[in-house]
């Protein structure tokens, strides 16, 4: 994102005290089923959320469960198209996983850009409770059986869902427990309006090395 110029988006965390000009939001999609990866949620209304915040909207299209090499490749010829457009920061939500910031840190620096970690080490307690309290609205749209049942997707975030979490699962599903839709809020021009569907269960090949057990997930449909 291009710096020294103050984003006319409002900031709400007191730890973000730097200001970015926020050219595009980026988004893996599924080809396959037009969705956006992993959660699950069709790209027509991921089009309507960046359409009411009002940025615009790059997607990243990749094949059906890509390898690690296919997603290296893209990303990358994506970020230097975003480079050679003038943008020089990524800014990503990521809060505790070390080894998800050094990959992010060092794809960045292959093409000189520099990445931004605004929620970096925040308690993801206080961060979910000050997102419900800014009256910001999501539903759980995949949940890792590992984690959570079906019980758990199609859910609205809010104290009773977080008060349901079972201990092992972080409030703001950093260890993949599960993905969300934002549908409203402060930054929303105007609420985003889906009818919730079937829930669906399916099954993939974990991503670990030499893992060659199959990990299971539910998802509700939006529509």
């Amino acid at each position: 994102m291009k710096t020294d110029v103050k984003s006319e988006i409002p900031v709400y965390t007191i730890y973000f005290t730097l200001s970015y000009d926020v050219s595009c939001l980026l988004t893996s999609i599924s080809e396959e089923h037009n969705r956006i990866s992993m959660h699950g949620v069709r790209t027509a209304l991921l089009e309507q959320q960046a359409e009411s915040i009002g940025i615009p909207l790059v997607k990243l299209i990749l094949p059906e469960m890509p390898s690690m090499e296919i997603y290296d490749n893209e990303i990358s010829k994506q970020l230097e198209t975003l480079k050679n457009k003038g943008n020089t920061h990524c800014i990503y939500g990521d809060i505790f996983l070390e080894d998800l910031r050094e990959y992010r840190e060092k794809q960045l620096e292959k093409i000189d850009m520099k990445a931004v970690f605004p929620l970096w080490k925040i308690d993801t307690k206080y961060l979910v409770n000050e997102f419900i309290k800014l009256e910001f609205k999501t539903i759980v749209t995949c949940v890792d059986e590992r984690y959570l049942d079906n019980s758990f997707v199609g859910r609205i975030i809010d104290n009773d869902f977080i008060n349901d979490l079972p201990a092992n699962v972080d409030p703001c599903g950093e260890n993949g427990e599960f993905h969300t839709f934002v549908f409203d809020g402060p930054i929303f021009k105007n609420k985003i309006n889906f009818s919730v569907g079937e829930k669906v269960y399916k099954q993939y090949k974990s991503h670990a090395k030499d893992d060659e057990c199959m990990n299971g997930f539910w998802y509700v449909d939006l529509k």
